[in-house]
């Protein structure tokens, strides 16, 4: 990235590899979903669409695009099917291989009838927070799970499981390691591809996200299996970020310009943003295939339409600047 300023052009940032970390990740992009859920005004669904396609015009390898939940909800995104019908007819396969989250089998027969490829799960590690958000016990919830999970992979669609609260929960307090990987290897078991462990309310710390690996690897769970999902409420999230790649994990979710948070739970705060993972990637050497102009173009647009200024420090310090 070629910064121009007075005295001529510079490369930022500086570009030094740090021995012993992955040379390439996997950037998984939830802005559209996860972060336009969480917003109080509700997004035109063209704007949705043209977010998307920004993003992936970016060069952003996998962008979540929605959520097939009841509008009751989460009435941000009422217009799931009406989205991905437009974008289908739009982009095709490309539109087809966009994750969505289903959150039963009900979600899984509306992307079943656009064809749509890849689905999410979304399991909770602690029982506060599955009876609020899914309206299951810790044990129950599974149940849920089973069936959606069966038939999507009888169709050939690929499955992804979240679990959310993997770190603390604002009702529960401190989350034990065991608790959360029993519920993700139970996911796997059911026939997930892949875990997100979510920090929802951004209480991570680099420790902990080492330890709580670690616990997956002991139980025979490979970081090939593993993405993380941080909040960086508490300014931790990129810290985190390098706790996981000491660790050997290789995805990492992140939402353009920081949007996001949980209808669910007050006190998460926005997701790490894309640009501030892909500045510190880049610093590192490490390939993620994201072009961070593009990116900063799309969430200072985005910020535009929701009339406020984006939370990313990145966004913020490169949003001015000539590239």
């Amino acid at each position: 990235m070629t910064v121009g300023r007075e005295g001529g052009p510079e490369t930022l940032p500086v570009v030094v590899p740090e021995p012993g970390l992955p040379s390439q990740v996997t950037i998984y992009e939830v802005g559209p979903r996860d972060g336009l859920q969480n917003e109080q005004a509700l997004v035109p669904t063209e704007v949705k669409a043209a977010f998307v396609r920004r993003l992936l015009d970016a060069g952003l390898p996998i962008v979540e695009a929605t959520s097939f939940v009841h509008p009751k909800w989460v009435p941000q995104l009422a217009d799931a099917a009406e989205l991905m019908t437009g974008l289908v007819a739009d982009l095709g396969d490309r539109a087809r291989a966009l994750p969505v989250l289903v959150p039963n089998e009900r979600g899984l027969d509306r992307a079943l009838a656009l064809g749509l490829r890849h689905v999410a799960v979304f399991a909770s590690a602690t029982e506060t927070f599955a009876a609020k958000n899914l309206n299951r016990t810790l044990t129950t919830q599974f149940e849920m799970f089973e069936p959606t999970i069966a038939r999507a992979l009888a169709g050939g669609v690929d499955v992804r499981g979240y679990v959310s609260m993997c770190f603390g929960d604002p009702w529960e307090g401190p989350v034990p390691v065991e608790q959360v990987v029993e519920v993700g290897r139970r996911l796997l078991a059911l026939g997930c591809a892949q875990l997100s462990l979510g920090d929802t309310i951004g209480v991570a710390t680099a420790g902990h996200v080492r330890a709580l690996v670690g616990a997956f690897e002991a139980a025979g769970v490979g970081t090939d299996r593993l993405a993380l999902h941080f909040h960086d409420t508490y300014g931790q999230a990129l810290t985190n970020v390098h706790a996981g790649l000491q660790a050997g994990v290789t995805t990492y979710d992140a939402s353009a310009g920081g949007l996001g948070g949980c209808p669910y739970a007050k006190s998460a705060t926005g997701n790490l943003a894309t640009e501030d993972l892909v500045w510190f990637l880049t610093g590192l050497g490490i390939e993620h295939g994201v072009d961070l102009r593009a990116v900063v173009d799309a969430s200072v647009w985005m910020a535009a339409e929701l009339g406020r200024p984006s939370p990313s420090a990145v966004v913020r310090a490169l949003a001015q600047s000539p590239l």
